[in-house]
């Protein structure tokens, strides 16, 4: 018992050196984002007019997009594009999932409208079919990152386990769980993240 206590103290010690590298690379992004003389004003981008006009300049032609296509990424585009369907299923039986179970478990919602992010289409260096390729790949990782966390939510109320095997692409909530083959203290630690889980609001970073 003590060595498994030891362990989750270690686990979470290395947890936090995460975190705390994570909002420092987020702080050196915003310094990047600085040099590129914009800003936020009500949620919207704005750049200053030099930047803007240097913007418009460097855009490629639609024209000269378009004809200037490989004549294989124009035939693959339509097989790109007919995932919307897929994808807008999932977005829509996600959302219907959550707003009708995650009232009954009593879990938080995950807010959708912060993985929907479509800023790139105030870009000027951009033409039309590069903005709608950008809306399009903003949409589907955003429905993406969307079910994740709606995904990552159901499994930590109801199977809040480690595998026993290395997770690749593990989503933030795993560390967290309990750990493989701990069933002495799996019954407590399920009603702890459960009880973590229901305090917490809606868009919040996972624990």
């Amino acid at each position: 018992m003590a060595h498994a206590d030891a362990m989750a103290v270690d686990a979470d010690t290395i947890i936090e050196k995460i975190r705390a590298l994570e909002n420092e690379l987020e702080a050196e992004f915003a310094k990047q984002r600085a040099g590129l003389r914009f800003g936020l004003e009500r949620g919207r981008v704005l750049f200053e007019q030099e930047v803007i006009r240097r913007h418009r300049a460097l855009r490629k032609g639609l024209a000269r997009y378009v004809f200037g296509a490989r004549p294989l990424v124009v035939l693959t585009a339509p097989v790109i594009y007919s995932l919307i369907i897929p994808f807008a299923l999932a977005d829509l039986w996600v959302s219907a999932y959550q707003a009708i179970c995650f009232r009954v478990y009593g879990i938080p919602q995950v807010k959708r409208s912060q993985y929907m992010i479509f800023d790139r289409a105030g870009l000027a260096y951009l033409n039309a079919v590069e903005k709608v390729n950008c809306a399009y790949c903003s949409y589907v990782n955003g429905v993406i990152a969307y079910v994740r966390e709606v995904g990552s939510r159901t499994e930590q109320y109801w199977c809040p386990i480690k595998h026993a095997r290395r997770v690749l692409g593990a989503h933030p909530r795993y560390a967290g769980f309990s750990e493989y083959g701990d069933a002495d203290t799996y019954e407590a630690h399920l009603a702890k993240v459960r009880e973590a889980l229901r305090a917490k609001e809606a868009g919040d970073t996972p624990p």
